[in-house]
């Protein structure tokens, strides 16, 4: 049975020493999907917004976050990342696919990071948009994928990667 190694025997929280790991190329993905009404979509693939262009206000608050993912996950060990990219999709008229892909070369991993670049661009798409749109729902984030590390590789079994 695996251990939850933020806790030690007695379930006090800790910091995971990583001291002793190799020093490795790790990447992560993760996703996280914003609904929205068919208009708001259309203003923003239009870039009809006052504050700016949604997308690449987003895309940098979500690149701002993983940098940032240290001070935010109390237990996260801050990393010099390598990379960061967010890319997007419109899969329905209604549906924007957010991914975020962190890279790094060091003695842990970056899914967290993934995970936080895609929420904060999510969250920062609704902040952009709640003005004309405040029903938008942030669905699905979730870690797609991840390589590097003692643990190897994983690929979310429910998501197309």
């Amino acid at each position: 049975m695996t251990e939850f190694t933020h806790f030690d025997k007695d379930g006090a929280s800790r910091m995971v020493d990583v001291g002793a790991k190799s020093v490795t190329a790790r990447m992560a993905r993760a996703v996280a999907i914003v609904e929205m009404q068919v208009e708001t979509l259309q203003r923003i693939q239009d870039r009809d917004f006052s504050k700016g262009n949604v997308l690449e206000v987003a895309r940098l608050a979500g690149i701002m976050a993983a940098k940032r993912t240290g001070d935010l996950i109390p237990l996260c060990h801050p990393l010099s990342l390598d990379s960061v990219t967010i890319d997007y999709q419109f899969p329905e008229p209604t549906r924007l696919r957010i991914e975020a892909k962190v890279a790094v070369t060091a003695k842990t991993g970056v899914e967290m990071e993934a995970l936080v670049a895609a929420s904060t661009t999510a969250l920062t798409v609704y902040d952009m948009c709640k003005a004309i749109d405040r029903a938008m729902v942030i669905r699905n984030l979730c870690l797609l994928e991840k390589k590097g590390g003692r643990s190897g590789e994983f690929v979310h079994p429910e998501h197309d990667s």
